[in-house]
C-alpha cells in the first residue's frame, strides 16, 4: 500500500507538472508567441512601423540560430493608431484570442495604461514599453518593467546642467498639456530647484495645435535664453519655426520625444542646433562606429528603408527578452521569466545605451540620459551621460 500510495503521488505531481506547463499561454515546445501594438496608421506610424520592423529584424536573427532552448519566436502585431480605446481591443485580441506569451514595445503612455490591466489579469508581463512615462514602472507591479530613462528625470537632470553650461539666466517652457508635456514641466522644475532657479515663463498648448505665435510672442517678450520643449515632433516644428521667422533664437531644449530624424526632415534648417535627451544613438547608414553602420545597413537591406532610433528602441527589447528568456532556462513560464529578469544586468549595446540592471523591488533598468544636437541635419551625441 505504501508503494502504491507513493506511485500515485509521484504519478500526481508529474502529471501537475505536465498540465501547468502546458497551461503556459504562448509557449509551446517549438514556439514562443511575442505580442505588440502599434501605432501603423496613426499620427506616429513611422515610430510604429519602425519598432516592429527592428523587433522582427531580432526575432529573424535569433530563429535563423535555432531560437531558444529549440524554441522559435513569433510576433504578432496589432495596429491601435495611437488611440487609446484601440489599444485596449488589440490587448485583448493579443491576449484573450492569440494568447501570447509577453507584450513587448507597446507605444505610448496612454496607449499602455489601456492594455495593461488586460495583460495583468492574464499574467502577460509588459516588457520595454516605448515611453518614458513613469506609470511603467510605478506603482510597483510584478509584471512591469521599463527601459527608458523617464521624460522627468531627462529634464531634472539635463536642464540645470546645460543652464549652467550656458550660463543661461532665463529659462522658459512651452508644453503640451496633458501628462506627458507636465512630465517634462516638472522634471525641468525640479531640475532648476537644484540651481535656485525657476522658469521665467510658461506657456502651453492643447495637443494638435497649429499656431503658436502667442507662445512664442509671450516667450520672446520675456527675453528667454532657453526654451524647453514639451512635446512631440510637430509642435516642437511649430514652435521653432514660429520663432525663428520672428527673430528670437534662444536654446532649445526637448526631451527623447523629439530625438528622430523626422524632426529636421520635416523642419529643415530652422532645427538646427536643437539639444534633446536621449539614449539609443541614432542609426546612421553611414555612421563612423562600425558596429551601428553595419547594423543599420542590414536593416536597410531587410526592410528597403533607412533605420530609424525605433527601429534601435524595437531590436533592443527583443534582444534583452532574448538574454531573459534563456536565463530562465527551458521550462519557460511567467514566474520564470520575471524570475529571471528580475536578476538581470544587461551591458552597453552598439548602440550605446546604458547598463541597466533590474530587481524584484527595481524595475526601471537606468535613470539616465545624455544630449544630443542637431548639427548639419544630423543628430550628434555631445555630452557622456548625466548624473
Amino acid at each position: 500500500m505504501k508503494l502504491e500510495s507513493t506511485l500515485a503521488v509521484a504519478v500526481a505531481l508529474a502529471l501537475a507538472s505536465t498540465l501547468a506547463a502546458a497551461q503556459q499561454q504562448g509557449v509551446t515546445k517549438t514556439e514562443i508567441l511575442i505580442g505588440t501594438i502599434q501605432d501603423l496608421s496613426g499620427p506616429l506610424a513611422g515610430y510604429g512601423k519602425a519598432a516592429r520592423n527592428g523587433m522582427q529584424l531580432r526575432i529573424d536573427e535569433i530563429n535563423e540560430q535555432g531560437g531558444i532552448n529549440g524554441r522559435k519566436l513569433r510576433l504578432l502585431t496589432e495596429d491601435d493608431g495611437y488611440d487609446p480605446k484601440k489599444a485596449l481591443l488589440a490587448a485583448q485580441k493579443l491576449v484573450n484570442q492569440d494568447k501570447i506569451f509577453i507584450m513587448a514595445g507597446h507605444l505610448g503612455t496612454a496607449q499602455n495604461l489601456a492594455a495593461m490591466p488586460v495583460q495583468f489579469e492574464k499574467g502577460v508581463v509588459n516588457l520595454f514599453p516605448i515611453t518614458a512615462a513613469r506609470q511603467m514602472y510605478e506603482p510597483l507591479h510584478r509584471l512591469k518593467y521599463s527601459f527608458a530613462a523617464p521624460y522627468y528625470d531627462q529634464m531634472r537632470i539635463a536642464l540645470p546642467k546645460l543652464v549652467k553650461e550656458k550660463n543661461v539666466k532665463k529659462v522658459c517652457i512651452i508644453y503640451q498639456d496633458d501628462d506627458f508635456g507636465t512630465e517634462v514641466l516638472k522634471g525641468g522644475e525640479a531640475g532648476l530647484k537644484t540651481i535656485a532657479m525657476d522658469y521665467t515663463e510658461k506657456t502651453s498648448y492643447k495637443r494638435g495645435a497649429t499656431d503658436f505665435s502667442s507662445q512664442v510672442a509671450r516667450m520672446k517678450a520675456a527675453s528667454c535664453e532657453l526654451v524647453v520643449l514639451g512635446g512631440v515632433i510637430r509642435e516642437p516644428i511649430g514652435t521653432i519655426a514660429e520663432s525663428r521667422k520672428t527673430g528670437f533664437n534662444p536654446i532649445f531644449l526637448g526631451s527623447s520625444a523629439v530625438y528622430d530624424d523626422v524632426l529636421h526632415r520635416l523642419g529643415g534648417k530652422a532645427m538646427e542646433g536643437l539639444y534633446a535627451t536621449m539614449q539609443v544613438q541614432f542609426p546612421y547608414l553611414d555612421e563612423a562606429a562600425q558596429p551601428v553602420r553595419f547594423w543599420a545597413n542590414k536593416y536597410k537591406t531587410k526592410f528597403n528603408e533607412d533605420p530609424t532610433v525605433f527601429s534601435a528602441y524595437g531590436y533592443i527589447i527583443i534582444d534583452a527578452f532574448i538574454q531573459a528568456a534563456r536565463k530562465a532556462g527551458p521550462n519557460l513560464t511567467t514566474d520564470s521569466f520575471v524570475k529571471a529578469m528580475d536578476s538581470m544586468t544587461f551591458e552597453t549595446d552598439i548602440f550605446g545605451s546604458p547598463k541597466s540592471s533590474y530587481t524584484a523591488t527595481k524595475r526601471l533598468g537606468n535613470d539616465l540620459s545624455r544630449l544630443s544636437q542637431i548639427r548639419n541635419g544630423k543628430w550628434v551625441v555631445v555630452s557622456d551621460y548625466l548624473k
